[in-house]
């Protein structure tokens, strides 16, 4: 059981840290491009498919996450994955925190009449997006160590 526990972290925090990764070089490259009137209607298309997604796989991981902890067998082992654990809780701090706000105001923004006095949240955007894309990045780095040591 605790195997499948260990497979499950590693899908997840693996989809995790590939989703953010591929949203920093492709899809914000793309969206920066574009012009305001653009992006807004684009950013909205977008967020569809995340949610509920991406919060459920992450709440998931950490859960996961928190029952390998438990049943570690070595201190070492479970320092790793509690050091997992706050990656992830730094990924959700910083998404619900800082990324989801920006996320409901461009929703609230009307493409079709931008305000003159628009302030762009994109650069704001990316900058929170990196933060979180490099925390997945060491959760899952983390989780596979702490794995391949347990193994």
């Amino acid at each position: 059981m605790v195997q499948l526990v260990g497979v499950a972290v590693l899908i997840g925090s693996g989809l995790i840290s590939g989703v953010f990764f591929a949203v920093a070089v492709s899809v914000l490259p793309a969206l920066n491009a574009m012009t305001p009137d653009r992006y807004l209607q684009a950013h909205s298309l977008l967020g569809r498919g995340y949610h509920p997604t991406m919060p459920l796989l992450v709440n998931a991981t950490l859960a996961a996450d928190i029952v390998l902890a438990v049943v570690a067998p070595s201190a070492a082992i479970r320092s790793l994955l509690i050091t997992s654990i706050i990656g992830i809780v730094v990924v959700e701090a910083v998404s619900h925190l800082c990324n989801v706000p920006l996320n409901k105001t461009v929703r609230g923004t009307d493409a079709g009449a931008v305000p003159v006095d628009w302030q762009d949240p994109r650069p704001r955007w990316r900058m929170w997006h990196r933060v979180r894309t490099v925390a997945a990045l060491v959760v899952l780095l983390l989780n596979s160590l702490a794995i391949t040591l347990a193994n």
